[in-house]
């Protein structure tokens, strides 16, 4: 299914003055302090829409379109800076980009689905790095694990991506691994000793009452 058009276009408003002092007071307005740099311009610091730009960046490498004092900037998020405690976002990094460009980016991987009855998937890889179009980067890529049996390993280069993406990490790097968890093994195991014990101890019991009925 075709992912739904996202409105990304954003109004931010130039700014001259920084400080922690006037940052905090811009976020006490509902705004985001943020720099857009790249292609070798120098760097602009602006101010962003809070709540709106809080939603778009929940998609992993959101691209911005924004109009700054009526000048269009397509922007990549590079990084977001959040306070650890009340993961407020602080600031935002902006690159600037163009229409048809490609980028090297981190993309979320998503587990779907259930493996064979007894058997967890660990998810080795959280991201892939994929080189991409900035206009098209994917939000996430799923790999699905439905029925899987013990052993399965699902590799970078399993990875169903979207046209035009490329893989930067080697083919060979571990996605997915469907196994059977340790715990379970180790109960498996002392239960067959337990059972192995058992088995034995019955088989001298066994040999015993032979010996006393042979004597009698």
């Amino acid at each position: 299914m075709a992912e739904k058009a996202i409105d990304n276009t954003v109004h931010a408003e130039p700014r001259e003055n920084f400080g922690k002092g006037f940052a905090r007071r811009l976020r006490a307005a509902g705004k985001i302090p943020a720099v857009i740099y790249g292609h070798g311009t120098e760097p602009t610091h602006v101010a962003l829409p809070g709540h709106q730009v809080a939603l778009l960046i929940r998609r992993a490498n959101a691209v911005l379109e924004l109009d700054v004092a009526g000048a269009k900037q397509l922007t990549l998020v590079k990084d977001v800076q959040k306070d650890p405690v009340h993961q407020i976002i602080e600031h935002i990094d902006l690159l600037v980009v163009k229409r048809g460009e490609r980028v090297q980016v981190e993309v979320p991987v998503v587990v779907v689905g259930e493996p064979a009855a007894g058997t967890v998937a660990t998810l080795d890889s959280a991201t892939i790095t994929l080189d991409v179009e900035a206009t098209h980067i994917p939000q996430n890529i799923e790999v699905n694990v439905e029925d899987l049996e013990d052993g399965t390993r699902i590799t970078a280069g399993d990875l169903a991506l979207t046209d035009g993406a490329t893989l930067v990490v080697e083919a060979d790097t571990l996605v997915v691994a469907v196994a059977v968890p340790v715990d379970t093994l180790a109960a498996e195991a002392e239960i067959a000793e337990l059972d192995a014990a058992v088995a034995a101890d019955q088989a001298i019991e066994a040999e015993e009452a032979k010996e006393e009925s042979d004597e009698s």
